[in-house]
C-alpha cells in the first residue's frame, strides 16, 4: 500500500479490526518513510455473474432491473418492502453462490418466479404470464391449476 502523503510504498500495519459486522477490515497503517499514519478499509469483492440474454448478448447483472420487474408484478399487492428486499437479496446470493461467470437470463427469471411464488401468488401469475408469454386463458388456467396443486410455503422459507 503506498502512502497517501509521500507516495512511498513502504508502509506497515499497526492495527487491524473488524468493522461493519465483520464485513470489513479496518487497518491503521504507518509509512516507514515519513511516519504519517492513515486508515484503509478492506472488503471482499463479490462479483455478480454476467447475464446471457435470449439473443445471445451479454450484460452486467442489474439489481435495479431485477427489483423493478418484481415491483411491477407486486404492484398493489400486500407485500412489505422488507419482504421484497429480502427476496432480491436471496436471488443475488443464489446467483453469486453458483460461482459461475455467466448465467442465462432464463435462470434469473426462474429465480424471480420462485421468489414471487412464495411472496404472493397473484404477483407470481402476473410475472409468469409476461415471462412465459401466455397466449390465451387456457395457459393462465393451467398455471393457476398447477399453482393450486403445490404446497404453500411462508414467504421467508428459503427452499
Amino acid at each position: 500500500m503506498h502512502c497517501p502523503f509521500c507516495g512511498k510504498q513502504d508502509t506497515k500495519v499497526t492495527d487491524s479490526r473488524l468493522v461493519a459486522d465483520g464485513d470489513q477490515v479496518r487497518r491503521r497503517r504507518q509509512c516507514n518513510a515519513c511516519s504519517e499514519r492513515f486508515t484503509t478499509y478492506e472488503t471482499a469483492e463479490l462479483v455478480m455473474p454476467r447475464v446471457i440474454k435470449g439473443d445471445g448478448s451479454r450484460e452486467t447483472f442489474d439489481e435495479i432491473k431485477l427489483r423493478a420487474g418484481m415491483l411491477r408484478a407486486l404492484e398493489k399487492r400486500p407485500v412489505s418492502a422488507e419482504a421484497i428486499e429480502a427476496a432480491v437479496e436471496r436471488i443475488r446470493q443464489r446467483l453469486r453462490a453458483r460461482g459461475e461467470r455467466e448465467v442465462e437470463a432464463r435462470e434469473v427469471g426462474e429465480e424471480v418466479m420462485r421468489a414471487l411464488k412464495r411472496l404472493d401468488q397473484v404477483a407470481y401469475i402476473r410475472f409468469a404470464s409476461v415471462y412465459r408469454r401466455f397466449q390465451d386463458l387456457d395457459e393462465f388456467r393451467a398455471e393457476i391449476d398447477r399453482l393450486a396443486q403445490e404446497p404453500t410455503f411462508p414467504p421467508n422459507d428459503d427452499q
